[in-house]
């Protein structure tokens, strides 16, 4: 019995856990950025672990920094930045994730963020774009 050459062999992409921030929206919007997050990693060849939805509690952001401690993951993926929370908050909450090692990718990118806080976010391959939110780089 042969085994398929290293290129035939389906290899897993980078682990990545997706994070929503949903305070009033419908079970249709749930599902779509959910889609959203599903294609983007498709597309880039990620693979999505799970999708922690904030409901406007900590507990949903307290669980994706409990996973990204105890996980080698390559980053988290988010609809846009503004899911992260609000202005006085976003910026908090990503270097928290990008303290513990993992990147910011952004399904589409910001239009109102102050240059000086994030860098401006990167041309991906089609429409997407990908922030580099890494500790170095932030």
């Amino acid at each position: 019995m042969t085994e398929p050459l290293t290129e035939q062999r389906p290899m897993p992409g980078p682990v990545v856990y997706g994070y929503i921030r949903l305070l009033r929206s419908a079970p249709a919007r749930r599902h779509a950025l959910r889609d959203a997050l599903a294609e983007y990693c498709r597309q880039h060849e990620l693979q999505l672990a799970g999708v922690f939805t904030d409901r406007g509690g900590e507990a949903a952001f307290a669980g994706l920094l409990d996973v990204l401690r105890v996980s080698s993951t390559y980053g988290v993926v988010l609809p846009a930045l503004e899911h992260l929370g609000p202005q006085q908050v976003a910026p908090q909450r990503a270097r928290r994730i990008t303290d513990v090692g993992a990147r910011l990718l952004l399904v589409r990118g910001r239009r109102m963020v102050e240059r000086r806080q994030f860098p401006p976010p990167q041309r991906a391959a089609g429409m997407a774009t990908v922030s580099a939110f890494d500790a170095g780089r932030a």
